[in-house]
């Protein structure tokens, strides 16, 4: 890359490089940051669920504007704390792959390990959450456990659909903030754009880790449809659905766009 190119992949380049030498340095360290992005998913859907809630009964209809506008600033959190999030890794592991900064085999570890402690973040974090006063004696007929019935009661080939979506949309969320200088235009953007894909109810592996055990935790496991079989289908076909839009559509088809010309670059 010419050195005097300072757009989208050389930041992204750059970015795979911090994210090698962390995972080299630290595997622990790493973990943690990765645990930390479903620490900020799990407070963003709890505050998100709840004022859901209460805008559902306050003006019937508008919970779902409510809850989208809220969850998005989960991923404000994200990027700001420097959390490791699974399905933007799934991008930039995809990238460096192709552009051979990684092997498939030690990229492929790196995204497992983010994921692995996403989920392991998810549960305690969930679990932690579900503790609390707000989250006591929900009724049967709560925001959190119809959106968690809801995405339970979907075909597998929508699920693995709006995967692909959801995940286009969080890269495309990611993309635009690192393309951007101005830290209020980055959240502002970060907000609309995860709204797309929250309102929308698409699936989106991490936040799953958070949403599901958040919605047993709280109900003592009484979610209809919630069983080991639909969960586990839920974020296998969550994860492929999630792979193929952040790190096939996103990250693969960008990066070979921008492979050779040093005119048009992104």
């Amino acid at each position: 890359m010419d050195a005097n190119y300072q757009g989208l992949f050389y930041s992204i380049e750059k970015s795979i490089e911090k994210k090698k030498q962390l995972f080299e340095v630290s595997k622990l360290g790493y973990g943690a940051r990765a645990m930390l992005a479903t620490l900020f998913l799990t407070l963003g859907t709890a505050i998100a669920v709840i004022t859901a809630q209460y805008a559902e009964k306050a003006i019937p209809g508008s919970g779902k504007f409510l809850y989208s506008f809220m969850f998005s600033w989960s991923l404000v959190m994200i990027i700001y704390m420097n959390a490791e999030l699974g399905t933007s890794n799934m991008m930039y592991t995809t990238v460096a792959v192709h552009r051979k900064y990684l092997t498939v085999k030690n990229a492929l570890i790196l995204l497992f390990t983010c994921l692995l402690f996403n989920f392991i973040g998810g549960i305690i974090s969930s679990y932690l959450v579900s503790l609390t006063s707000i989250f006591q004696d929900l009724p049967a007929d709560h925001f959190l456990f119809k959106a968690i019935e809801g995405k339970l009661a979907k075909t597998p080939l929508q699920i693995f659909t709006e995967g692909i979506f959801a995940n286009i949309i969080v890269n495309t969320a990611v993309f635009s903030t690192i393309r951007m200088k101005d830290d209020a235009g980055k959240v502002i953007a970060m907000i609309f754009i995860i709204f797309i894909f929250a309102f929308l109810g698409f699936e989106h592996l991490i936040a799953n880790f958070s949403s599901f055990p958040l919605a047993y935790f709280a109900a003592a496991g009484a979610v209809t449809g919630m069983n080991v079989y639909t969960v586990g289908m839920n974020f296998l076909l969550t994860g492929l659905g999630n792979f193929v839009g952040g790190g096939l559509v996103i990250g693969l088809t960008y990066s070979w766009l921008n492979r050779r010309s040093h005119v048009y670059q992104d």
